[in-house]
């Protein structure tokens, strides 16, 4: 009669640790709703105080940028000498820009029709139009030409990957784009994307830089890295919830348990028998 009490009271005790486990494993496998909130006021700042959003910097071209040029003047038969091509300038084509735009080379300079080459490197988009336009003043064009130059970046191209929905190198034809737009472009950081340490990999001319980011506090708008530059990489890591291959709701991490919790039971009788 003891042994039998004993044995009870044993089988109860490792069911209670079975449902323990299982509880656990459960809850520890679910993705919290804190890690996919975006711009969390973690600090418990007041709803009306204003977040001072870091002040991004005129980006300075470097090697492998495109840069459209458009210039216009009253003689238009003397501006189509410094077009690369008869071809329509306006067209957002990605081809378009490829074969019309001004690539920086690796000695940071680029080829323009006529004026030949400019080194631009480190240059401003402003800088770079004060240059093209004062060097056609001095030489082709005089003051009464109504000259009008403009300089723009062809477009922010940037490279997401890791857990986003859709990944790949992408182009924004924006002037300034934060690292909120790049994602949403993307459509979105999975459910299992690590949002508090996302990663930009970004050039510099002294070399390579990573960052990591935490998108899920309000304080990411004050990063140097909240608005990406051009040819920026942005690496989105898995959470350990998808290594542990559990799923990422209740129901779908019970429905793994109870999968695996029968297998084994059913492993057992079958080895008992």
């Amino acid at each position: 009669m003891k042994n039998y009490l004993c044995l009870q009271f044993s089988l109860k005790m490792n069911k209670s640790i079975l449902y323990l486990l299982l509880v656990g494993l459960v809850l520890s496998s679910c993705v919290p709703t804190k890690d996919l909130i975006y711009l969390q006021d973690k600090d418990n700042l007041q709803a009306s105080e204003v977040i001072n959003q870091v002040i991004s910097k005129p980006y300075r071209l470097q090697t492998n940028d495109v840069i459209s040029i458009t210039i216009k003047a009253l003689d238009q038969k003397l501006v189509a000498m410094f077009s690369p091509s008869e071809s329509n300038l306006n067209t957002k084509s990605d081809i378009g820009l490829y074969f019309d735009g001004y690539t920086v080379d690796d000695h940071g300079a680029i080829r323009i029709p006529v004026l030949g080459e400019l080194s631009v490197v480190g240059f401003t988009t402003e800088e770079v139009r004060i240059l093209v336009e004062k060097r056609l003043l001095d030489e082709y064009f005089n003051k009464e030409a109504n000259i009008f130059v403009t300089v723009k970046l062809s477009g922010i191209r940037y490279t997401i990957n890791g857990e986003i929905t859709s990944p790949g190198t992408k182009i924004l034809y924006q002037d300034k784009v934060t690292i909120l737009e790049a994602i949403a472009n993307a459509s979105d950081i999975t459910v299992t994307g690590d949002r508090k340490t996302v990663t930009v990999i970004r050039q510099f001319p002294h070399g390579t830089e990573l960052h990591d980011i935490d998108l899920t506090d309000v304080n990411a708008l004050k990063s140097p890295y909240y608005f990406i530059q051009p040819n920026d990489y942005i690496y989105v890591k898995p959470l350990k919830q998808k290594t542990w291959g559990t799923g990422t709701t209740g129901i779908q991490s019970l429905s793994s348990l109870i999968t695996l919790f029968s297998l084994v039971t059913t492993t057992y009788l079958l080895l008992k028998n």
